[in-house]
């Protein structure tokens, strides 16, 4: 077996070593033109101007649209593969996308429209989940670590990602259509359109992408496959009526219906001492034991725009934007299957607006020879309901066959209205033509008004003002026009939270303190340099950084066992009464945690054929004497190793009136391996004078991480997965036909997983017959616990082929 792990890497690095550009500055270079030899130069907005990335003291991942072509990427979440310690992902049930970034985790479900990396459509900020799904014409995506705030949208501790879709273009026609099929049922068609209305001044582009395929391809017996299909459209135009005048707007319409399953692996397989499952599932087997595919229906529309005034060296920005979602989803909520052919499903409706308003000011001038600021005033406005219900069984007595008597579905509904202002600037002043330091502030002042209510009653209610005024700094020197050192410090905020799944009709005020959670703060700070050497043919740039948290919203990972009160009703459907049994939640517990990590690239051109690189991220959090809610059935502060279900007698006893415990933790902030790294390139072959062929690769390496520290069968091992492309494409760049394979050594690997299945429902007790009929006693709360365990996975291997034709402005 060790011989065989030796061979795997020795084959993977050999073949990205003679395939592999790299992603510029953290993310590969794009191809130089035939002969060249140097890295072509990267142009970034991070600070609200147009910069090489290689002259910003900070790490950005610029990732450009000719990127996303070459390496096949019709998903977001694809992106991180590029991104050494970014993790994106999407909830199971399509209610939102997480981002994690720096050794911080990220939950949708927790921390709501407040994310650790904040998402920018065009400038402007939104939710992960409107732009997650699928990437098309897209002109550039630059992921920028570390605090973030004075210059940009709202404050985001640990990153933002910046999306920006390609502009019309005021002078050419043109148009292209890219084409992606594989082997595990994905069908692929993007494009886009380009039409100069009125040359110069009016210019149109249309863009949109049909995808269907299989998703993480998990199945279920004798049921309909996995399935998910995502159309979208994009309108733009851009104005320019006068020289120093430009408007731009923009129209997104994205729909996704889809059908999955959660994946099932037999507990056995991690844990050698668990009982046999009645039929062995392993992570391989890619099966699921649901009875129906969930339905997930998604539905996005977004409006963007943007007007610009130039006048005396000083540019005046509006940047304004409008979007809405509409989420339907419907889970299993038998999760052991103890009641086979009836359907236990939480149905939820999650309906949203937001708007955002900008407007800055900003040199494009420098002021005094020296000077360049940027200020303004930021508005922020989402309102978000969400109802669902939630299932209870209700269970005959044994005698009469332990079926079940009734479903009860409480009706849950939770609106909110969230408002933000602020204004903030930002002063940069260059000290003669090597030196340069800036700093900002920004004011925040944020107000959260919404409620809770179960079966019509509501159990919370919150009208929360809060603010904060967060800051940053940085000093940059160059030694030489090649070599730049840089420091930095920030500060940012977040607001406080309430954590969604809890219905309980009784909680404790323990229990309310770990879904009612304060506000976040955090400061960082940032020691780094970039270098260009070989005479412009290659890049090193390292980073090290320290960020302390007060406050982090901390979630468990695989849930918290806590007592549960529910309602009970008749045979009519009448609520005649509450009884308890035991719950699971992710409870989020606000605790102290300190991040420590490195970040490095390096980006080399060979000749004028050859560009390899490699990047890596080194990063650690940890929580330091934390409270957290935590499972100690025995009570002696530590948290239990738990391989089941306990009953709810004997949790009754361990917490209480509390329904919860809690513990002191020192363990680690984040589910991510604190290393992480990417090797990619490409080596071009010429063929005549208007045909190259080309050999590229992309090989992403993940180092061992720990899930639920209380879990010790959710770690996994490090694992590296393949990408490899080879096709022919014009010099002229107006078509490509390429072969691909994803995941190559079919790598699997589970990267996450829960602790056993188990369902909770009330059992009727069986008092006898009064008059011929039977007298039920209770109900009382009980579970059951399943012999499999959830879990996520690697993406399955595909092959596929990729066709792409252009003409024109592309």
């Amino acid at each position: 077996m060790k011989a065989f792990h030796a061979v795997h890497w020795g084959v993977s690095m050999g073949a990205v070593l003679m395939a592999t550009p790299l992603l510029a500055q953290s993310a590969p270079a794009e191809q130089a033109a035939p002969g060249a030899s140097a890295i072509t130069d990267i142009i970034v907005q991070a600070r609200r101007r147009e910069e090489d990335v290689q002259d910003v003291p900070a790490v950005i991942d610029a990732v450009t649209s000719a990127q996303i072509d070459k390496l096949n990427l019709r998903s977001f979440n694809d992106v991180q593969a590029l991104v050494p310690g970014l993790e994106l992902s999407s909830n199971a049930n399509g209610i939102g996308a997480n981002a994690k970034l720096r050794g911080i985790n990220f939950d949708v479900n927790a921390s709501g429209n407040n994310p650790t990396v904040e998402f920018y459509f065009n400038d402007a900020p939104i939710t992960a989940g409107a732009i997650i799904q699928q990437m098309y014409d897209i002109g550039q995506i630059e992921v920028q670590r570390g605090p973030q705030g004075t210059l940009r949208g709202r404050a985001s501790p640990s990153g933002s990602i910046t999306v920006s879709a390609k502009k019309p273009d005021l002078y050419g026609y043109g148009a292209y259509v890219d084409l992606t099929a594989n082997d595990i049922g994905t069908m692929n068609a993007k494009g886009a359109v380009n039409i100069p209305v009125i040359e110069g001044i009016l210019a149109l582009r249309a863009a949109g992408v049909w995808d269907e395929n299989e998703g993480d391809r998990v199945r279920a017996a004798n049921n309909p496959d996995p399935r998910s299909t995502t159309t979208s459209g994009r309108l733009s135009a851009i104005a320019k009526p006068l020289d120093w005048l430009s408007f731009e707007g923009t129209y997104q319409y994205l729909k996704r219906n889809a059908q999955s399953y959660d994946q099932a692996i037999s507990f056995s397989e991690a844990n050698p001492d668990a009982a046999p499952s009645p039929v062995l599932i392993t992570a391989e087997d890619r099966l699921s034991l649901q009875e129906r595919p969930r339905p997930i229906h998604q539905r996005f529309e977004i409006y963007n725009w943007r007007a610009e005034a130039a006048q005396m060296g000083q540019k005046l920005i509006y940047q304004g934007q409008h979007y809405t979602q509409k989420l339907y989803s419907a889970d299993n909520f038998d999760d052991a299957i103890f009641f086979p052919g009836q359907i236990v499903d939480q149905v939820t409706n999650t309906r949203a607006r937001a708007t955002s308003h900008e407007v800055r000011l900003q040199n494009e001038e420098r002021v005094f020879d020296f000077l360049d600021y940027v200020i303004g005033f930021f508005d922020y406005k989402n309102a978000s309901r969400t109802n669902l219900t939630t299932p209870t069984v209700v269970r005959l007595p044994l005698i009469f066959g332990g079926g079940v008597a009734q479903i009860v579905n409480t009706p849950i509904a939770r609106p909110t209205n969230e408002h933000e202002q602020s204004f903030f600037g930002n002063l940069t002043a260059h000290i003669g033509k090597d030196t340069e330091i800036s700093g900002g502030l920004r004011r925040i002042d944020y107000s959260f008004v919404g409620n809770f209510s179960v079966g019509g009653r509501i159990i919370d209610a919150q009208d929360r003002d809060e603010g904060k005024l967060i800051y940053n700094a940085s000093v940059k020197h160059n030694f030489s026009p090649d070599f730049m050192v840089y420091a930095s410090t920030g500060s940012s905020w977040r607001p406080g939270l309430t954590a969604i799944g809890d219905f309980n009709l009784a909680p404790s005020a323990l229990e309310k303190s770990f879904v009612n959670v304060p506000p976040e703060s955090s400061k960082s700070y940032e020691l780094g340099f970039k270098s260009t050497l070989l005479g412009g043919r290659a890049q090193f740039n390292v980073t090290a950084y320290h960020q302390k948290f007060k406050n982090f919203p901390y979630r468990s990972p695989t849930g918290i066992f806590y007592v549960n009160t529910v309602a009970v009703t008749n045979a009519s459907g009448t609520v005649t009464g509450v009884s308890q049994q035991v719950g699971q939640f992710n409870f989020v517990s606000p605790v102290p945690v300190e991040v420590n990590g490195v970040e490095a690239d390096f980006n080399l051109a060979v000749g004028n054929r050859l560009n390899i690189g490699v990047n890596g991220s080194y990063s650690l959090g940890k929580i330091k004497n934390g409270v957290v809610a935590c499972n100690d059935i025995n009570g002696d502060g530590i948290p239990d190793v738990t391989t089941g279900t306990p009953n709810l007698a004997d949790l009754q006893a361990a917490v209480g009136a509390d329904n919860l415990a809690t513990c002191r933790s020192n363990q680690r902030s984040a589910f991510l391996p604190p290393f992480s790294a990417s090797l990619q390139g490409e080596y071009r072959i010429p063929i005549s004078r208007a045909t190259d062929s080309y050999v590229r690769g992309l090989f992403s390496y993940n180092g061992k991480s720990q899930g639920d520290p209380t879990n010790p069968f959710d770690n996994v091992s490090d694992y590296g997965l393949l990408n490899l492309y080879a096709g022919v494409r014009g010099t002229d760049g107006n078509w490509e036909l390429s072969f691909f394979a994803k995941n190559l050594f079919d790598t699997t690997k589970v990267i996450s997983r829960t602790n056993p299945y188990f369902t909770s429902y009330q059992q009727l007790g069986f008092g006898g017959f009064s008059n011929g009929a039977p007298v039920f006693t209770g109900p009382t709360g009980a579970s059951a616990t399943s012999t499999y365990t959830g879990g996520s996975l690697t993406p399955p291997r595909e092959f596929g082929v990729n066709f792409r034709f252009a003409f024109g402005t592309r």
